[in-house]
């Protein structure tokens, strides 16, 4: 990729903050769902008069919303991670005599073992709560209250969370959206033909406002990214509903889709020449493929012999719809429904083989680290209202350099626009003038609200979060009006000093680059394709086989929706290299789409006993293990920037296995998905 088209994905941030708050699908309703609970939980808190309404109103936030019973899942789940945060905090208090180094060194370890769950567990949402519970109640301890009182006290923070949950939870049940395939089978189709509108009017003589035109509605699905399609997906596999029609391996076909919005916006939004008349045939044949795949079919063609440079935005839309034309789309349909969506009974809690990567202890080492030093010098300066600063590490804290910067940066937008502007404006101007609950709830929930848009959006959510916090912080000290400033500035102050702690330790003494994370996740998508062919033809029993490859098609998914993320926090990593930088984590990011082609094309061939004779020849055994090696040896290539020696793999396969009437063209789109994924792999040697 140039360097022009890598800078066309910039655009400054008001810009970027402009197309953020723009309305996306489904973005009103979640919001409002999000203000209810908070007026509903916000009622009750001032009725019975719970303290700590503040984490309470936060914690609404924290509940997914993909459905009513995800909802339900995560919320009992961290109800029942608070209880044991709290049952933590007592048992060290009791069993140490409220020693300091015990309280010291309990942190220490649940910051460590919070990192732990949010990288090893298909609940990481729970880590961050447990840590930032736990560096709440064990706080109360460094005061000079009576036992009971503090006792008291850690027991209201367990019940205004919990109620402040179960109203979240109650609203989704009541609110939530009932048909989810669907709907999001619509989204898929109004991507599609977005797409075919914009490509198909290049070969025409039209205005260019026209093109213009259309090409505007493509960036606005763009710009809504993969976050809505997702979450809709949860919903369908969280309920274990049926998947109608929806195409195999969903979540990764989403990612692929959403990748393909991003190049075709840009793609549209340049000036190019108009009389060029193979730019016109590549447009309609693209235009051809996206009215295909609206009817959930694929054109001729298949883009076989799909751009290798890459060196121009339309190279990068043919490379993206490649991936998603070579997915499988032709099996059987009852094979086709269970390979579309995996339901979420069958994804294990512990990620296998997760607490025994390096790169994980790394990080939850990290975080130890950043909590500790905040909690021991905010205690040694004697400065209890810069406390923040241990909440900033525990809710701020990812496992690369680019993606901390960037959740930092949001943390500080978020706490200045919520707790100096609008906590503090409140505290000024509002709450003097305010005399009834209902010009209180009037006002909170124009907050709840207003964040809830923001933390709606497909960049900017996490400033929409982080404003709630802050606003609630320093909004409800208690049940009167605040007076004083001085909490406001105090926690402001521990939050720029968590940033620093965090910049020192994450950048300075011990950083991970966002691609070369990247760079490891993709390898890990690699050993897991591996993996699945060593499964395939090494399980003794259907019920293992799979499990296992339920397992592991899962983690691709993951993995691959993780890297787009990922790609997105390249921009905040700042230096010389940036660019390239970029430049890396586009080519990292596509070629796991090419690795996603080949791995779920295995998948759609091997899954269900109508394809044993697949599992029991010989020949394709035999390919299957040198297709392993082979992803092994890209794995160590990609992770290790090495050289990669290019080798076909056709070679492996005897000439009368490729013209078998049987086997022949399993065997053909298994080289030919291979060597898209080799071809690609091989540009990372060189790279940073």
């Amino acid at each position: 990729m140039g360097a022009a088209s890598s800078s066309a994905n910039y655009m400054l941030w008001p810009e970027k903050l402009w197309e953020d708050l723009q309305p996306t699908p489904g973005r009103l309703h979640s919001s409002l769902r999000i203000t209810l609970a908070t007026v509903i939980a916000l009622l009750l808190i001032l009725v019975w008069q719970m303290p700590f309404a503040a984490i309470g109103l936060y914690s609404i936030f924290l509940i997914g919303r993909e459905s009513p019973s995800a909802s339900l899942r995560l919320g009992v789940a961290s109800v029942m991670t608070i209880a044991v945060a709290v049952a933590i905090e007592l048992a060290v208090v009791l069993l140490t005599d409220n020693d300091p180094i015990a309280r010291v060194l309990s942190m220490a370890a649940i910051a460590f073992l919070a990192g732990m769950v949010l990288v090893s567990t298909s609940l990481p949402a729970l880590g961050p709560s447990w840590g930032l519970i736990y560096s709440i109640v064990i706080a109360f301890w460094e005061s000079h209250l009576p036992a009971d009182r503090l006792v008291k006290n850690s027991l209201w923070l367990f019940a205004t969370f919990s109620l402040a949950i179960g109203c979240g939870v109650a609203v989704e049940y009541v609110f939530g959206a009932r048909s989810p395939t669907d709907r999001l089978q619509e989204q898929l189709r109004i991507r599609y033909q977005a797409l075919e509108r914009m490509f198909s009017l290049y070969p025409q003589q039209v205005a260019p406002e026209q093109r213009f035109e259309a090409a505007t509605s493509v960036s606005r699905l763009a710009v809504a990214g993969q976050a809505g399609m997702m979450a809709l997906y949860n919903q369908i596999v969280d309920r274990n509903l049926d998947s109608g029609a929806l195409p195999i391996a969903t979540r990764v076909h989403v990612t692929m889709l959403a990748e393909l919005m991003d190049d075709s916006a840009a793609f549209g939004l340049q000036s190019v020449k108009w009389d060029d008349s193979e730019l016109r045939q590549r447009c309609a044949r693209i235009a051809e493929q996206c009215r295909a795949l609206m009817r959930g079919t694929a054109a001729e063609g298949r883009f076989e012999a799909w751009p290798r440079a890459t060196n121009s935005l339309l190279d990068r839309v043919e490379g993206a719809l490649h991936s998603i034309v070579m997915m499988p789309s032709d099996v059987n349909p009852a094979t086709s429904k269970e390979l579309a969506a995996l339901p979420s009974k069958k994804v294990p809690f512990f990620i296998p083989g997760a607490f025994r990567d390096r790169d994980n202890l790394a990080f939850s080492l990290k975080i130890s680290l950043c909590a500790t030093l905040c909690y021991i010098l905010y205690n040694a300066i004697d400065w209890p209202g810069t406390s923040s600063s241990v909440i900033t590490v525990m809710v701020s804290g990812l496992t690369t350099t680019g993606a901390m910067k960037q959740r930092l940066t949001f943390r500080l937008l978020g706490a200045t626009v919520g707790g100096l502007i609008l906590g503090l404006g409140a505290t000024a101007f509002v709450f003097p003038e305010l005399d009834s609950i209902t010009s209180l709830v009037v006002v909170i929930g124009s907050v709840a609200l207003l964040a809830a848009w923001i933390s709606g959006g497909p960049r900017f959510n996490y400033v929409g979060i982080q404003l709630a916090f802050a606003f609630y912080i320093v909004a409800f000290e208690g049940f009167s009006a605040p007076t004083q400033l001085a909490p406001a500035r105090d926690r402001l102050i521990g939050i720029l000093f968590a940033l620093v702690v965090m910049w020192f330790v994450f950048d300075q003494i011990w950083p991970v680059r966002t691609v070369t994370a990247m760079r490891r996740v993709l390898a890990s998508v690699l050993r897991s394709g591996a993996s699945l062919f060593r499964i395939v033809d090494s399980a003794s029993h259907d019920d293992q086989l799979e499990r296992e490859m339920d397992g592991a098609r899962d983690r691709v998914g993951k993995n691959i929706s993780a890297l787009r993320t990922m790609s997105e926090a390249v921009e905040y990593e700042f230096g010389v290299s940036r660019e390239q930088h970029v430049r890396t984590s586009e080519i990292i990011l596509r070629s796991s789409m090419a690795a996603a082609a080949l791995i779920w094309n295995q998948v759609a061939v091997l899954h269900g006993r109508e394809q044993l004779d697949f599992l029991a020849e010989p020949a394709l055994a035999e390919m299957r293990g040198r297709l392993a090696d082979r992803l092994n040896m890209l794995a160590e290539v990609v992770e290790r920037k090495t050289s990669l020696p290019t080798e076909h793999l056709g070679s492996f396969v005897s000439p009368q296995l490729l013209e078998n009437k049987h086997y022949g063209e399993y065997v053909r789109n298994t080289i030919a998905r291979y060597e898209d994924l080799q071809t690609l792999a091989a540009q990372l040697g060189g790279e940073v």
